[in-house]
């Protein structure tokens, strides 16, 4: 099968190359010229593991800076671009409008084309680009993914669930056929409408931010409490319940990254469009920022003698170079502002600009290897 794949940052590339590994014809598109031009040689730099290997081996997939070109020659077409969190903490689904806008402007056929939003999108987005472009016979698909940074690959292959939204049962199930050559089981797929798949979509991210944080408080009431050796203990117990489960219910830091606390934000923009106060997401998204202070407020007080603090890393999330709302790197800033020193593993992920600029701000900041160090106190990551 020929397929598109307009937008190949982190999630895109690897979605195409395994579209390329399953067999299919893949053309990619991106605006960036140079990264193009990289993809095309098989040269690019990432931390995502197994994208470089991958990229090497492909076989029948191209890059090009021109979205016709991926419109006019291939049958299904992914858009997996940004959508960034607009004022109102809705997503910016403007990059999506833009190849919507080549599609309805297109001078070719392109009745019969499967066009897939894999980014995510606001519940009523994807009917509204349906209703656009029903004229032209384009078949309108949601099918977002449910992926961590750093085990992408490995997350598409195995899926808990593929959810497809669409408004032709028989068009959704000829197109997720697709995930057979995907994922390395049968895949779990779930059909329903387009917006109800967009809320599904952002509900059960918005389950987990809740999850993370209703963790950080009962470890917060323990710890005031005095029992912060207990801590593990009774969230280990509570996730002992089936009902609730282990996953993502550990004290540590919050939520962070690019994906969920915009999710969260977006959830309570889409009540509100749909007349509901919804108190929850709102007070989940405020918790998770003011567990950094409290965090802050306990390291210095298990800390009267100012030793140095260690931590492995700062990005949101250990072996990634991400730092978008990072709450590690928050603390370790925080820290650094009251004049403590605080000392960071060295780290090839780490982005040089943001390394300088911490290294620039903050004369108490110290890249070390741990065994250099003979006296600290560790902030586990």
């Amino acid at each position: 099968m020929d397929i598109g794949v307009i937008g190949v940052g982190r999630l895109g590339i690897c979605f195409a190359l395994l579209l390329d590994a399953g067999g299919h014809r893949v053309r990619a598109s991106d605006i960036r010229t140079n990264y193009v031009a990289a993809l095309n040689r098989r040269e690019i730099v990432t931390t995502e593991p197994g994208v470089a290997e991958r990229l090497r081996e492909a076989k029948n997939i191209t890059f090009t800076t021109d979205t016709r070109e991926v419109l006019q020659n291939s049958s299904v077409v992914y858009v997996m671009v940004a959508t960034p969190s607009a004022a109102d903490g809705s997503y910016d689904i403007s990059a999506v409008e833009r190849v919507v806008q080549d599609v309805e402007e297109s001078d070719f056929d392109i009745s019969g084309k499967f066009l897939v939003i894999g980014c995510t999108t606001n519940p009523g987005d994807c009917q509204r680009i349906q209703d656009r472009l029903r004229d032209r016979g384009v078949h309108v698909l949601y099918n977002p993914e449910f992926i961590a940074q750093g085990s992408i690959i490995r997350d598409l292959q195995n899926a808990d669930m593929v959810l497809i939204g669409g408004e032709d049962s028989d068009v959704m199930d000829c197109y997720k056929l697709v995930y057979n050559d995907i994922q390395v089981t049968t895949p779990n797929v779930h059909t329903m409408s387009l917006t109800a798949a967009e809320m599904v979509k952002i509900g059960a991210n918005c389950f987990l931010t809740t999850k993370i944080s209703y963790a950080n408080m009962v470890g917060e009431v323990l710890i005031r409490s005095g029992l912060a050796e207990d801590v593990d203990k009774a969230l280990t117990a509570i996730g002992q319940d089936s009902r609730i489960g282990h996953k993502y219910l550990r004290y540590g830091f919050g939520y962070g990254g690019p994906c969920l606390p915009r999710d969260n934000r977006a959830f309570a923009a889409c009540a509100k469009k749909v007349g509901l106060d919804f108190p929850l997401g709102t007070i989940v998204d405020q918790f998770n920022r003011d567990h950094t202070q409290f965090l802050a407020e306990y390291f210095i007080s298990i800390n009267p003698n100012q030793r140095p603090y260690y931590m492995r890393a700062i990005s949101y999330k250990p072996d990634t170079d991400i730092y978008e709302e990072s709450q590690q790197l928050a603390l370790a800033e925080h820290l650094l502002s009251k004049g403590y020193t605080v000392i960071v593993e060295p780290c090839a992920k780490m982005p040089a600009e943001i390394r300088q600029d911490l290294k620039d701000r903050y004369k108490t900041l110290v890249f070390a290897e741990r065994k250099t160090i003979d006296d600290y106190i560790e902030i586990p990551v």
